[in-house]
């Protein structure tokens, strides 16, 4: 729950992910972005997501001062948010090696080691970062994790709304139902389902949720089968209330980050339905050739704090409008096409309705948005016209290190905002391609 009014860590990360069955459906990304008039402070550079004038920055600060923790850490972070893993670890480590102790240091190089299948050598660093769970669970796994085989599968919607289901099999059994979203790590499963798979859990702790407790448990999976292609090897959570029933019976499970990572995604809103690849540099060839064909330019990735996936985007009112960082959020359960800080709604003059508060949970936690109508949205060449959005007034432009990402976005595109269109996820070059229509 609220610390001296910010947001525990533990819950702000896995909030989104304990409920197996329905996401969050307003995540806390977003803020207005910085503007910054030809600055050369590294501080600067990094909130207004800058990130390659900061990491260049930093760089000359560790010249000049080769014990400075903070801009070592910054720069591994800065690193890390473009999956550069030589660079993050080297300067991650120099961080450590300067303070042992120093958590986020510590929280962002067992980030690092898991995005890279590093499992065990990511448990020591969790521990250090105070997440007991996470270093008993990674711990335990033993051998390869993520083994993918098969080469690609083409996933039907079942539904789209209000949240999108595809079917995929645990553990070899027959086909359940799974919602998906970005805003969430793991692999995530009801505790029903869990014990049907006989798993067991390795860590559990209990966590804040929409006002209440629950128990999240982790484990490994032994295999998850979607459609033609399966993964093996699978670190996997499930949660269950005080009682041991599910937390929601939505569906049977939720993909998160950690497994689209893996591959090269294409979320295919506009032909309702997932498309998977398995991730290697000649896929990222063919998705960039098709892009190229498809007269769609690259735009920029970026993935902080475990799960949260980031580009450049543009927000306008009447007051103007503004480009910048913003949060990508893919599936989930929220009708808007939308969120952003209140902040940044003011400074652009985006038309709100104040009288029609909407009380609602961010990343599990209460909280109070408003609808608000912006007079265009845009990702590339995707653009939506005054569509309804939401604003919240109390987020403040830039969640600090260690209960948010630490530099400013203006807000974040969700659900309803994808549906014209075909998205694909490319973590080798970190690059996002959105085309409109259905996926070739």
């Amino acid at each position: 729950m609220a610390n001296n009014g910010e947001w525990d860590r533990r819950s702000l990360l896995r909030g989104a992910a304990v409920l197996a069955g329905a996401a969050a459906t307003a995540p806390l990304l977003g803020g207005a972005a910085t503007a910054l008039a030809g600055s050369g402070d590294a501080d600067a550079l990094f909130k207004a997501g800058k990130f390659e004038q900061a990491g260049r920055a930093y760089e000359e600060i560790l010249k000049t001062d080769p014990k400075n923790v903070h801009a070592a850490r910054r720069r591994g972070y800065v690193g890390l948010l473009a999956n550069k893993f030589p660079d993050a670890e080297k300067y991650l480590k120099m961080a450590i090696q300067l303070a042992p102790g120093d958590k986020d240091a510590n929280y962002f190089l067992g980030d690092c080691y898991i995005r890279q299948d590093k499992l065990a050598l990511s448990a020591p660093h969790w521990q250090a970062a105070g997440e007991e769970a996470y270093a008993k669970w990674f711990a335990a796994v033993r051998g390869e994790a993520y083994q993918v085989h098969g080469d690609i599968a083409r996933l039907p919607f079942q539904q789209m709304d209000p949240i999108p289901l595809v079917e995929a099999s645990v553990n070899g059994g027959p086909p359940k139902r799974f919602t998906f979203y970005t805003g969430a790590p793991n692999l995530g499963l009801t505790s029903t389902v869990a014990e049907e798979a006989g798993l067991s859990p390795v860590a559990s702790q209990k966590i804040d949720f929409e006002g209440g407790t629950v128990w999240a448990h982790y484990g490994v999976l032994e295999s998850f089968k979607l459609g033609g292609i399966e993964l093996r090897n699978i670190p996997v959570g499930w949660s269950a209330t005080e009682s041991g029933e599910d937390v929601g019976t939505d569906s049977d499970g939720l993909i998160g980050m950690w497994v689209f990572y893996h591959l090269l995604t294409t979320f295919a809103y506009a032909g309702r339905q997932l498309i998977l690849r398995r991730r290697t540099p000649e896929t990222a060839r063919k998705a960039r050739a098709a892009a190229t064909r498809a007269g769609t330019e690259p735009l920029p990735l970026w993935l902080a704090r475990e799960q949260y996936l980031h580009s450049t985007g543009s927000f306008a009112g009447v007051a103007g409008s503004r480009t910048g960082v913003v949060g990508v959020n893919f599936g989930g359960g929220s009708e808007i096409a939308a969120g952003m800080r209140g902040e940044t709604a003011e400074q652009l003059g985006i038309r709100t309705d104040y009288d029609r508060q909407i009380g609602t949970f961010a990343q599990s936690h209460p909280a109070v948005v408003y609808p608000c109508y912006p007079k265009e949205i845009r990702l590339g060449n995707a653009v939506a016209k005054e569509v309804y959005c939401y604003t919240n007034p109390n987020q403040p432009v830039n969640v600090p290190l260690p209960y948010g990402t630490g530099f400013d976005t203006m807000g974040w595109f969700s659900h309803c905002f994808w549906k014209p269109y075909n998205i694909t996820v490319d973590f080798t070059d970190m690059n996002l391609y959105i085309a409109r229509g259905a996926a070739a």
